[in-house]
């Protein structure tokens, strides 16, 4: 790969950084990983705990059609819901595009 293919823009003033950067050297935004989701996880976990067996946290990531299964079976009666906690706590929680859900804030 060459050295411009590996460049990307800042999402918050435009300058252009690395594809690994974790923070723009000049507006220290945090860049979320070309794989990464943009959802984060303290929301997800919040809403699985306190609404998963409603599957609200579905919804916030998108995955609709999973939220309304949720909805109607109420999370599994609660073992789906259960699931979806523990995969989300360890960040192996995927939104509607398939991307990983990595940032906690």
């Amino acid at each position: 790969m060459s050295e411009t293919s590996q460049m990307i823009y800042c999402r918050a003033c435009g300058k252009q950084l690395h594809i690994s950067a974790t923070s723009c050297p000049g507006c220290g935004a945090t860049q979320v990983p070309p794989s990464a989701s943009d959802k984060r996880i303290l929301p997800a976990m919040l809403l699985c705990f306190f609404f998963g067996f409603l599957g609200v946290h579905r919804f916030y990531v998108g995955k609709i059609g999973t939220g309304i299964l949720q909805l109607l079976t109420f999370g599994g009666l609660g073992i789906w819901a259960f699931i979806d906690f523990i995969m989300i706590v360890v960040s192996a929680f995927t939104d509607a595009e398939g991307n990983k859900i990595t940032q906690w804030t």
